[in-house]
């Protein structure tokens, strides 16, 4: 399966429909998921190889954003909320006032990746001042020229996430110091495909979205090496340096949240296990960085089998978090 419906509104995964027949596609049982459009090619990979083999269940994966998502998550809505971002204090009190309890389990890593108009020969990487420059509240950099001495005469036009994505809360924090913290003249989606081809389109374009995205339309953009802030080099977003933390500070963890009670039905447990026994090759196939398998079981068996409800990052972002710190913290509700 290729992942071209990836900016669909709401995506069902039906790929098995062509081969089973009606009257077992009446009696499926559903699995609702919603979210990050980020996170949206694992689940799909995840829901397409995971039908194949149960043709009896069905799993619909929404991509309204992280923060969308949460909401229909908090509200009961959904079985499994799709996050670029944990769960912030807001949502869970949220949750909590609906008695909505959840088990957050890391994913996948993914690098927000930079990119720009291939004719763009002169912006091979930037630095995190220069993005702050040109992405903070009320920056009035219109023009390649004002970015750094030497850059040409070119205006320039933005493209970034929708204020409800986690990718948007990501980059905020990450860059201008404070989720969600951004200057508003740019063009903004929770679609990336809207992005992608808006970059692609305009000679002095820049935008920012998942690492996945990018390496889809690698034909169509250029990434921007991000100078490393500690060791002052510039760094590609690649597998290594997404994992290793060189690709600093746009490294970042992938999220599934559960709903408790959904978890107790067989169906999801049954898609959660299936999805961590083969996290690395869904990741793969996902074009993400995946963890290592040693990971995946330890989150399936001491995470989710266990019922370990919660969040450990408090209700915040951790900008560098790494599986090791995450698993080694206990979750709270």
């Amino acid at each position: 399966m290729t992942f071209s419906t990836r900016g669909l509104i709401v995506a069902s995964v039906l790929a098995v429909a062509t081969v089973v027949p009606s009257q077992v596609l009446a009696q499926q049982k559903v699995i609702k998921s919603d979210g990050s459009s980020t996170v949206f090619p694992f689940t799909e990979a995840a829901a397409a190889d995971f039908q194949k083999a149960n043709p009896d269940l069905r799993v619909t994966v929404g991509v309204s954003g992280t923060g969308a998502g949460f909401r229909k998550f908090c509200a009961g809505e959904t079985d499994i909320s799709n996050a670029s971002r944990p769960i912030l204090k807001k949502e869970m009190e949220t949750c909590a006032n609906n008695g909505i309890k959840y088990i957050e389990l890391p994913v996948a890593f993914d690098g927000l990746t930079v990119v720009v108009n291939p004719q763009n020969n002169w912006a091979t990487n930037l630095t995190v001042a220069e993005l702050k420059k040109i992405w903070e509240p009320g920056s009035k950099i219109n023009n390649w020229k004002d970015v750094r001495s030497g850059f040409p005469d070119v205006p320039l036009r933005l493209y970034g996430a929708g204020t409800a994505s986690g990718t948007f809360d990501y980059f905020t924090e990450a860059i201008n110091g404070k989720a969600k913290a951004s200057r508003a003249d740019y063009t903004a989606s929770e679609d990336d495909n809207v992005l992608v081809q808006g970059v692609a389109r305009d000679r002095g374009g820049l935008g920012y979205f998942g690492k996945s995205y990018y390496d889809e339309n690698k034909d169509k953009l250029k990434a921007v090496a991000i100078v490393n802030p500690k060791t002052n080099k510039p760094v590609l977003p690649t597998n290594e340096t997404v994992l290793d933390g060189s690709y600093a500070p746009l490294g970042r963890p992938l999220f599934l949240y559960v709903n408790q009670q959904a978890a107790n039905r067989s169906e999801v447990t049954k898609f959660i296990t299936y999805t961590f026994q083969n996290g690395p090759a869904i990741a793969k196939k996902a074009d993400f960085v995946p963890l290592r398998p040693a990971d995946y079981s330890a989150i399936l068996r001491n995470v989710f089998t266990k019922r370990k409800l919660g969040t450990v990052f408090g209700g915040e972002q951790q900008i560098g978090a790494t599986v090791q710190e995450i698993l080694a913290k206990e979750p709270k509700q």
